[in-house]
């Protein structure tokens, strides 16, 4: 590794002598791309990922100045794979440059690949608000390139996201849409059930029963499968015992059907929720009797 380190440290000081020597424009910038792609490649086998980071970005700055805009924006995103090591905040910034050049010369497929990338960067850190602006631009361009699979993976998360800051009628109207699409192509149509279920949970985070029956009504005319599994039975379980304000048969509503299909800590914290919400009830209605 101190080999590689050296010889990374000489390709670096090489790539400066040749930018600050005379010769062609054009020409002494390409000869410094060269010499920082290889310093960049010793400094990865050396595991110094912050090192060839910064070397990296310096290569993209060379292709820069040579109007190659596809190799500059290909070494920002080999300069954010590095830094995903040790900085997240840096691994952005390289990616938004990277994706800012990809939208430039038209590769939207790129674009949205890596718009994607920082979302899951963003969620890494627990930060949802932006994690959920990258993947609605990402869905956006995967669908304007036609790529449906992608551009669904992202409205879900966002979904995902928008569900998790309470912003219910924004998580409802994703996963609605998402079902409608998937309905009409037999590979997806099999998972129209668990975004139905996704919207009713959300619809029960808000706790307006007629809101939730009209929902159920509307699932069953989309598709008329539905009222006969056990994902249906669930919700109307559960809006029967928000009506009835009955924590106990909720409790044991989501019991049965958590030990049959367990339930992501996703939909467990969204029914936590309605749990909450009901009991606070039961006890408003007890506190007046």
């Amino acid at each position: 590794m101190g080999d590689q380190l050296a010889r990374g440290d000489e390709f670096e000081k090489k790539a400066e002598k040749k930018l600050n020597g005379w010769g062609l424009f054009s020409s002494k910038h390409e000869d410094a791309a060269d010499l920082y792609d290889k310093a960049a490649n010793c400094f990865k086998l050396a595991k110094s990922w912050d090192r060839a980071g910064s070397t990296y970005i310096k290569l993209a700055n060379c292709h820069l100045k040579c109007e190659s805009k596809h190799e500059a924006a290909s070494s920002f995103v080999d300069a954010a794979n590095c830094y995903k090591k040790t900085s997240s905040k840096e691994a952005i910034t390289c990616l938004e440059q990277a994706v800012s050049l990809f939208m430039d010369i038209g590769r939207l497929n790129m674009a949205a690949r890596y718009y994607k990338d920082i979302g899951e960067l963003y969620e890494s850190e627990q930060n949802l608000e932006r994690a959920i602006d990258n993947f609605e631009r990402a869905a956006e361009l995967f669908e304007s390139e036609e790529v449906t699979t992608s551009a669904n993976q992202c409205k879900q998360k966002v979904a995902q996201f928008a569900a998790q800051l309470e912003q219910y009628q924004k998580a409802i109207e994703i996963y609605e849409e998402i079902a409608r699409h998937s309905l009409n192509n037999n590979l997806l149509k099999y998972g129209v059930k668990g975004h139905l279920l996704n919207a009713g949970l959300c619809q029960l985070c808000k706790a307006d029963i007629v809101a939730i029956a009209n929902a159920l009504e509307r699932y069953q005319e989309l598709d008329p499968t539905f009222s006969g599994t056990r994902e249906f039975r669930l919700l109307k379980d559960i809006a029967d015992a928000i009506d009835e304000e009955d924590v106990v048969k909720f409790t044991d509503v989501v019991k049965e059907f958590d030990s049959m299909t367990p339930l992501d800590a996703w939909k467990t914290t969204l029914l936590l929720r309605v749990k909450e919400k009901l009991k606070a009830k039961e006890l408003e209605e007890d506190d007046l009797t």
